[in-house]
């Protein structure tokens, strides 16, 4: 599934749902949850489309992890940018700079807006 697959589990392992612990039953060195974003918090932003009626649990944790992916992925490519500028705290520059540079990013030029937080829905 999905979600064996996100966890890095091989075909023979039985698979955690949403919001198990990965690995249940092996030496891991603490619990780790496959998602960190909440995920009713996630549905609710789906749901929030009036174009959306149903979202399944496997979907949402599907949108939720590659979110997380996402969002690590772009403070990763920014963090470098604030290391040039010998700074250890990203700001919205790095983020303006590795929007810029980098190809992958390039559906984001000119779409931040002013003031937005993207972490308000998440609070």
């Amino acid at each position: 599934t999905l979600a064996s697959a996100a966890a890095g589990q091989s075909a023979g392992s039985e698979p955690a749902g949403p919001g198990e612990e990965a690995g249940a039953g092996q030496q891991c060195p603490g619990p780790a949850r496959l998602a960190r974003l909440p995920l009713a918090r996630v549905k609710a932003l789906v749901k929030a489309d009036p174009d959306v009626t149903l979202a399944s649990q496997e979907a949402v944790f599907v949108l939720a992890r590659a979110t997380e992916l996402f969002v690590e992925t772009i403070a990763k490519d920014a963090y470098v940018y604030a290391q040039q500028g010998k700074r250890k705290t990203l700001q919205r520059k790095d983020l303006d700079n590795a929007i810029e540079a980098i190809d992958e990013f390039a559906f984001l030029e000119g779409k931040f807006l002013l003031g937005f937080s993207w972490f308000q829905y998440f609070l």
